[in-house]
């Protein structure tokens, strides 16, 4: 069975820096493409960056292109989010799963960014 286990998240000041980590295990990880979706409270679940499985092709939703770097090291089955000039509307649990999503979800990160 695929696990999920996210970390990495806190409270930080607006301007601030996070890496959001996530370990995948149970599954043949480097195999495939893999993403960072957040939500914020109130609102869908969003893609807000992805990995193809070599890392070769790497997209980002508008918000955090620029701010946000994704990255992954497949010998360690490991999915990073470095996310950088964080914003008060970044505020949100991330979440990393395949793209496509598998059914099942780890609990997330919760990344908080308040002054």
């Amino acid at each position: 069975q695929v696990q999920l286990v996210e970390s990495g998240g806190g409270l930080v000041q607006p301007g601030g820096s996070l890496r959001l980590s996530c370990v995948v295990s149970g599954t043949f990880f480097s195999i495939y493409t893999m993403g960072w979706h957040r939500q914020a409270p109130g609102k869908q679940r969003e893609l807000v960056a992805s990995i193809t499985n070599g890392g070769r092709t790497i997209k980002y939703v508008d918000s955090v292109k620029g701010r946000f770097t994704i990255s992954r090291d497949n010998a360690k089955n490991t999915v990073y989010l470095q996310m950088n000039s964080l914003k008060l509307e970044d505020t949100a649990v991330y979440y990393c799963n395949r793209i496509p999503n598998w059914e099942y979800w780890g609990q997330g990160t919760q990344v908080t960014v308040s002054s």
